[in-house]
């Protein structure tokens, strides 16, 4: 199968594979949950869509419109009629739609989407991800299983072999979707489920405003250009591109080198406006409005009541006062200790601050992870002693730890701090000493390896999977290392601390990140200019060339207000941009300079 676009960084680590699967058979009071009993992570599953041919056919030709088409689909073995079923992503959807030799999407099945109140076997809604910028096959795998390990209460995830119409169709991972059904398994139906995208990622968009429970365009929004200070494509679902959809230029894999000044010194600081709508958790004040990027997205049937005690927590949380009781301290920590292990920075800990779902309970809240296609630092980092050596007691990317409030507040008390210490240390205890992370990956290797060799839409050869497999062992145990070191206090921990002194740092160079995957355009995931973490490099988006961006600019130009024009936008579109591109370039500092100094 044609390699899509350039390589992209990546490392992994890993987990005691054939651990059991954690307790996810709980009863619930609303819905039966037996579905938990299926989606068995040490086990393939299988997916047989029987769709009409031309229905199927349409929907790949139309697949940026991301329309629900009626299916058939038997899931292990067991048939579910007249289920939605649909494309999803948004650069990663987009790619597969510009290139002509694949229409190997990533979908969601929404089982209720014809028929109401149908699930399978309690289940409403299902993913299943297509395996974009992962030559391993199990980034996303091995992060949610992390999760797992150290107790979060992660979505179940395993393999999935799909067919359609009776042919084979392509090996993917499944995951299940974080709505109703997941709070039904996980918290018997309690509490509500938002999931914050910025609104300067939704412009143009179809946003459900009250967020009444309803599927939205924007319901899963994630993937926008990774490796470009972009959020990035993988597992979610996305907001809809519409006719705002555009035919790319074919320029793709050489335009990395050839960055204009302007471009050279790009940071990616915080994303503008994510503080004024509480995508970054960040209290402004008591207005529900202000958080429009939280319950515009809502994933449940919550109400201005609901919205208030959010608003109340943040509060609370931006003021460091009584955290416990306003934030689920040890399930917090435990996130963003396996976040850090996996140094997956197309997250909250980034400029991007998305691709999570916030939780909340009796005025509690928590954050569930979602989308790791580019964990494992497949997203702003330049190298692979980057990756390997990502300070843990500073574990963000192109922000600080005050633009990350649930995160940092947290780090500001010492007994909390070392409760994130003491949570990497059991990861690493866990998964990775005495060859435990090797031994994980090799076991994943024996599950998979003949599905992804027959793997006949994949984006990679087998000898690339193999050679990725190799790669994905020795990242694991140098990242594992530097975490050691780290919490030993032999290693800087912190960026300053690193940067000031880089002698101690693990040595990574025999690392090849570039053969764990491609992605738009991305040179092994690397920002050129020696950007990594948002710094100093700039990515430029699929698609663009030279012409097209100097073109985007000028319209640009040097605008000072907080967004852009209708008629600025219209003249982008016809450029052929879409909104997560213009996104970006509307956030680059001193656009009209060409200043390589950070602002």
């Amino acid at each position: 199968m044609h390699k899509r676009f350039g390589a992209l960084t990546a490392i992994a680590l890993a987990t005691t594979i054939l651990l059991s699967a954690c307790d996810t058979t709980r009863d619930s009071t609303t819905k039966e949950s037996s579905y938990a009993d299926e989606i068995e992570k040490t086990k393939i599953m299988t997916f047989e869509i029987s769709v009409d041919e031309t229905n199927w056919q349409t929907m790949l030709d139309n697949a940026a419109d991301e329309e629900y088409i009626s299916a058939d689909v038997t899931v292990n073995g067991t048939t579910i009629k007249n289920v939605g079923i649909r494309p999803k992503g948004n650069s990663s959807l987009k790619e597969v739609v510009n290139d002509d030799t694949t229409d190997r999407f990533s979908f969601k099945i929404k089982f209720d989407e014809y028929v109401e109140g149908q699930t399978w076997k309690g289940l409403d809604k299902i993913v299943i991800n297509n395996m974009s910028s992962d030559t391993s096959y199990l980034k996303e795998y091995l992060s949610y299983d992390i999760m797992e390990y150290i107790g979060v209460e992660a979505p179940l995830f395993a393999f999935a072999d799909i067919s359609v119409n009776g042919e084979t169709w392509g090996f993917y991972l499944a995951v299940e979707d974080i709505d109703s059904s997941y709070l039904d398994r996980v918290s018997d139906g309690e509490g509500e489920l938002y999931k914050p995208e910025s609104d300067n990622m939704q412009m143009g968009n179809k946003i459900n405003s009250g967020g009444q429970g309803v599927e939205k365009n924007t319901e899963d929004a994630t993937n926008i250009q990774e490796g470009n200070g972009l959020p990035s494509e993988a597992a979610t679902d996305e907001q809809s591109m519409g006719d705002q959809e555009k035919t790319q230029k074919d320029n793709t894999t050489d335009n990395a080198e050839n960055l204009p000044d302007i471009q050279k010194g790009f940071q990616g600081g915080g994303m503008m406006g994510a503080a004024e709508n509480g995508v970054s958790l960040q209290y402004t004040d008591d207005n529900v409005s202000s958080y429009s990027a939280i319950f515009d997205n809502a994933e449940t049937n919550a109400d201005e009541s609901d919205y208030q005690r959010v608003v109340t927590a943040l509060k609370n949380l931006n003021e460091g006062t009584d955290l416990e009781t306003y934030v689920d301290v040890e399930g917090v920590l435990k996130y963003f200790a396996a976040q850090t292990v996996v140094v997956n920075l197309d997250s909250y800990i980034s400029n991007m601050g998305h691709n999570y779902y916030l939780y909340e309970n009796d005025g509690q809240i928590s954050i569930l992870p979602w989308d790791y296609n580019l964990s494992f630092g497949g997203f702003q980092s330049s190298d692979a002693s980057e990756v390997v050596n990502f300070p843990i007691d500073t574990p963000v990317s192109g922000v600080s730890l005050e633009d990350r409030p649930l995160l940092g507040k947290l780090l500001e008390v010492p007994e909390y701090l070392d409760m994130y210490h003491e949570y990497l240390q059991e990861i690493i205890n866990g998964y990775f000493l005495d060859g435990k992370f090797e031994q994980t990956v090799d076991n994943l290797n024996n599950l998979i390896s003949e599905y992804v060799k027959n793997d006949s839409s994949a984006f990679y050869t087998y000898e690339e999977y193999e050679a990725a497999i190799t790669e994905l062992k020795e990242l694991g145990v140098l990242r594992a290392e530097s975490i050691q070191g780290q919490l030993d206090g032999t290693i800087p921990s912190t960026t300053e601390g690193q940067e000031k002194d880089s002698s101690k740092l693990i040595d990574a160079s025999s690392i090849d990140l570039t053969s764990l995957g491609d992605h738009g355009g991305d040179t092994g995931g690397q920002m050129p200019n020696g950007g990594g973490r948002g710094k100093e490099g700039f990515v430029m988006p699929e698609g663009f060339d030279m012409d097209t961006m100097r073109q985007a600019m000028e319209i640009i130009g040097d605008t000072k207000s907080e967004e852009l024009s209708e008629e600025q936008k219209t003249k982008l579109y016809d450029l052929g941009l879409n909104d997560e591109e213009i996104n970006q370039l509307f956030q680059m500092p001193n656009r009209n300079q060409g200043n390589t100094q950070n602002p």
